[in-house]
């Protein structure tokens, strides 16, 4: 089997189909998480805190004291950055918890469908005592014609 016939293979695949759609798709989703979040949900948290962000907290590793990260950046200071590192935790809490209350609401909504489903077949399919009853009627007849 050539190279290309084994790549022509795998990249046909079901699954590696799936796996790039999956990323297409994740990559357009993220994008809606990431518009609600900063255009919907941060600023009611920042009218909440008062605006508070943990982006421009530091401590400066030589000692010296700087009005601002930006001032301690152009000094050159080397710069410990944990406002940072807080302020992208507190970003991926909400996201994360943005994601799972839109997983949630989906996967609710297909229990609700599958209920739905079930009840259909359930009322598709007639009850036990009418099947029965049914079965009686049919021997009854087939005695009365043999």
């Amino acid at each position: 089997m050539s190279m290309m016939q084994e790549f022509r293979e795998f990249a046909v695949k079901g699954n590696v189909m799936d796996m790039a759609v999956g990323v297409i798709i994740g990559g357009a989703f993220g994008k809606i998480v990431t518009a609600l979040v900063n255009g919907i949900i941060m600023p009611v948290v920042g009218l909440a805190t008062g605006g508070v962000s943990f982006a421009h907290l530091f401590v400066p590793l030589n000692g010296e004291s700087y009005e601002s990260l930006d001032a301690a950046t152009e000094a050159g200071a080397a710069v410990l950055k944990y406002g940072e590192f807080i302020q992208t935790v507190v970003d991926f809490t909400i996201v994360a918890f943005c994601i799972f209350m839109m997983v949630k609401a989906v996967n609710n909504a297909k229990k609700r469908f599958e209920k739905e489903e079930e009840k259909k077949e359930e009322a598709a399919e007639p009850p036990a005592q009418e099947k029965l009853l049914t079965e009686i009627r049919d021997l009854l007849k087939a005695q009365q014609e043999g």
